[in-house]
């Protein structure tokens, strides 16, 4: 059995001072709202609802971890760019994501959602432009690739790889489907490295 699919509902982190003291190694993912976050957690661990999808995008608002193993997390981070979202949110938001990004030490690398069919939008450039220089993993996944012809993925995954080459080896990136379920074992391969866990486990 792959080890995410081992994911279970550990807690919910409204202040940093409630993070898990326990932490060896986390990932977490981030997006802008709208971009297959949840759809894409959901896809990976293997269950429906783990990570909740809602009809209102930016109405998750805090910090949602899931435990794979002792010390080993994900980490379902607030949606971003929700223009409609009360201040009071993007206040809460600011005062979550920025110091967990910059300065959590468990935080093993940054899974980055973006849709394939509308990447790199100014908001996506802004959370690159600010996670980089903290020099952790990135890889980005062009989710809801089957909206698109294969021949318009590929041309998507090559621009789109083009206009990061600055970041070098920091960033990687693939092509994602929650709905095809095409992509997984390839974003589990990134994932079973930064948290050093095996993406393919004995199934004994």
């Amino acid at each position: 059995m792959s080890f995410l699919k081992k994911a279970v509902f550990h807690t919910t982190v409204a202040r940093l001072a409630t993070l898990p003291t326990d932490a060896i190694a986390e990932v977490a993912f981030v997006g802008r709202s709208n971009a297959g976050k949840s759809s894409a957690i959901n896809a990976l661990v293997g269950k429906t609802r783990l990570a909740h999808t809602s009809k209102m995008p930016g109405r998750t608002q805090h910090l949602n971890y899931f435990l794979l193993e002792t010390g080993k997390y994900l980490v379902d981070l607030p949606g971003y760019g929700y223009a409609k979202a009360p201040e009071s949110i993007k206040k809460q938001w600011g005062g979550l994501l920025a110091p967990y990004l910059e300065w959590r030490e468990p935080l093993a690398g940054l899974i980055l959602i973006m849709d394939c069919r509308h990447p790199l939008t100014e908001l996506d450039c802004r959370m690159l432009n600010w996670f980089a220089p903290t020099g952790r993993p990135i890889h980005i996944l062009l989710s809801k690739a089957d909206k698109l012809s294969r021949q318009a993925q590929m041309q998507t995954l090559k621009k789109t790889r083009e206009a990061l080459t600055i970041l070098g080896e920091q960033c990687s990136i693939q092509l994602f489907s929650s709905m095809k379920k095409t992509g997984l074992e390839e974003c589990e391969a990134v994932i079973g490295r930064w948290l050093d866990l095996p993406s393919k486990p004995d199934s004994q």
